[in-house]
């Protein structure tokens, strides 16, 4: 009788459901996973190395290309990590922006995640739902910062301009004329605020749209019930963070256990699972972006009561304004330094995590006082539930790694770096 053996196969590293450069080795028993080994690497940037040749604002516009998905909550470590070092004090009015664009950047994520995780288990319609409420966060970075995707707009000391007074418009094209054209700036017409503001009425129907087409399917249900369940024993064992820890059942949310910026002044909740499975890590990402939208409103509603700067007077570590540098000798001297010599951080090391839409994400710097980082090394979330990925699919079928390594949400510009 001929010998039955396990055979082993490549998943990845080119496949449309390894979100990223993973290749994964599968040691299968004909359809059973016996083993699975995640092998990285292959997008290695060396981003912890470059920031000991760059001045500390060279290397932040770094952090939008980790998790190219949640921009700002990368900038947003990274600057807590500087400011703590220069012992720096960020304006109230900052502290909401960042609040504020941080939650929209959890809403850029969850969307994201929730439509390509979708598509990666049969449904099609969630993606292209998902990516029409994108499209209005995506205007949001833009007008803020000129950039839609890689903002770099926090910056050591605060943010790098305040909120602008009124929302870019579409312009009539061949395509659309003026009618569509009024129609479509209907909710533009007044500033970002107000742009938000209507934004944030119209999201929970959306969410409730996703809902009506996944969260009592039965396709759904079957795919993800049950499936790469981990014991919130075992979620903190391995270093798991944020919603994955939170499908646990573990109610850790840094944002509420050891806040930061404005948190500390805002309501909102921890939305936490029973089972630990795929299923409930996807409720408690859809509950998630309930939550960030009640804190985007609040924020919203602080931020037209009061006015007042949005980054540090201190202009050893920020530029003065523009038209002090234009007109005062003084001022065009500290940013011409500052664009060039850079920042001098006094020694030490300091760590700052942020609950980014993935998990905890940390920043850890050694300073020795000069212009450059003498180390920096990164806490991506990513990394450390990629590890748990052998533990989660061992007895699965071979279609429920695909569930699985959704149901993670990583991107591989951080777990490699």
């Amino acid at each position: 009788m001929a010998e039955i053996r396990n055979y082993t196969m490549n998943f990845g590293p080119q496949h449309p459901a390894a979100h990223g450069v993973l290749r994964l080795v599968l040691e299968l028993d004909g359809e059973t996973i016996v083993r699975a080994d995640p092998h990285i690497g292959l997008l290695h940037r060396a981003t912890e190395k470059l920031a000991e040749s760059k001045t500390y604002l060279q290397s932040l516009p770094y952090m939008d290309r980790l998790d190219y998905i949640c921009m700002m909550a990368s900038e947003h470590a990274y600057c807590m990590s500087v400011e703590k070092l220069l012992q720096l004090e960020v304006p109230v009015r900052a502290q909401y922006i960042r609040v504020m664009f941080d939650e929209i950047t959890r809403l850029m994520n969850h969307l994201f995640w929730i439509g390509t995780h979708a598509l990666d288990i049969g449904a099609m319609t969630i993606f292209l739902y998902a990516f029409r409420e994108r499209e209005d966060l995506f205007d949001l970075y833009e007008a803020v910062s000129g950039a839609r995707m890689h903002a770099a707009y926090y910056r050591p000391g605060g943010v790098y301009r305040d909120l602008p007074d009124q929302m870019p418009q579409y312009q009539a094209t061949k395509i659309h004329n003026a009618a569509a054209i009024k129609r479509m700036n209907e909710n533009r017409s007044g500033t970002m605020l107000d742009f938000i503001d209507d934004f944030c009425a119209r999201f929970p129907a959306r969410l409730d749209e996703y809902e009506t087409l996944l969260t009592d399917n039965r396709i759904w249900k079957q795919r993800t019930v049950g499936i790469g369940v981990l014991s919130p024993e075992r979620a903190l064992a391995l270093g798991c963070t944020g919603a994955m820890l939170r499908g646990s059942g573990v109610a850790w949310d840094l944002r509420k256990k050891q806040p930061y910026e404005v948190y500390d002044r805002l309501d909102f909740d921890i939305p936490v699972g029973v089972n630990g499975d795929c299923y409930d890590r996807y409720l408690v990402r859809m509950q998630e972006m309930r939550e960030s939208n009640k804190i985007i409103k609040q924020c919203v509603t602080w931020l037209r009561a009061n006015p007042g700067p949005v980054i540090s007077d201190d202009f050893k570590v920020a530029p003065p304004p523009r038209e002090a540098m234009k007109g005062n000798m003084e001022a065009l001297i500290h940013h011409f330094k500052l664009f060039t010599e850079g920042m001098h951080v006094p020694p030490g090391e300091a760590y700052a995590a942020v609950e980014h839409p993935k998990g905890e994400f940390g920043v850890y710097f050694i300073s020795d006082g000069a212009n450059k980082p003498y180390r920096m090394k990164l806490r991506s979330s990513g990394y450390t539930h990629l590890s748990t990925l052998d533990e989660l699919s061992r007895g699965h079928m071979l279609a429920d790694v695909v569930a699985i390594i959704g149901s993670l949400d990583f991107v591989f510009g951080e777990v490699d770096r």
